[in-house]
């Protein structure tokens, strides 16, 4: 994943768009931030690359953000295996409900996934209406696609 942004990055430069705000990282790290902004149970996220490498991050300082990329990789991993075993079709999203809230990994793309925190109280409804359009932004970010 690294060599793909690395790529991109090179290509954006050559074409004359290689400031920071165009970065891919910095636009991922933009994304995170707005979806934080409307979802005020959020208590963060993170982007992560299939092989558990972080890509951007927004928690708070009780998560590390790179042992929880890694373990992300994983949850991502087995539930890919497990939506392929039981329906064989592609992931979209697991959620995860604990005592103190909620984890929700959300495919992002094909290489990358985005995780969110939020507390208990969250309105569930609220998280994906907002994460969905945020993985799928994402994606396009680390892609270079565009956006409709």
């Amino acid at each position: 994943m690294r060599r793909v942004i690395e790529r991109l990055t090179k290509v954006a430069k050559r074409a004359g768009t290689g400031t920071a705000a165009r970065r891919p990282e910095t636009q991922v790290a933009a994304e995170l931030r707005g979806l934080r902004a409307r979802v005020p149970q959020l208590t963060g996220s993170l982007v992560a690359s299939a092989d558990g490498l972080l890509i951007a991050q927004d928690l708070p300082e009780s998560v590390e953000p790179s042992g929880m990329a890694a373990v992300t990789a994983t949850g991502l991993s087995l539930a890919h295996r497990i939506a392929q075993t039981a329906h064989g079709g592609a992931f979209h999203e697991v959620v995860i409900r604990g005592v103190d809230g909620y984890v929700v990994i959300y495919a992002a793309g094909p290489t990358a996934s985005l995780t969110v925190l939020a507390g208990p109280s969250v309105n569930v409804g609220r998280l994906h209406l907002e994460s969905r359009p945020a993985a799928r932004a994402i994606a396009a970010h680390l892609t270079g696609a565009r956006r409709t």
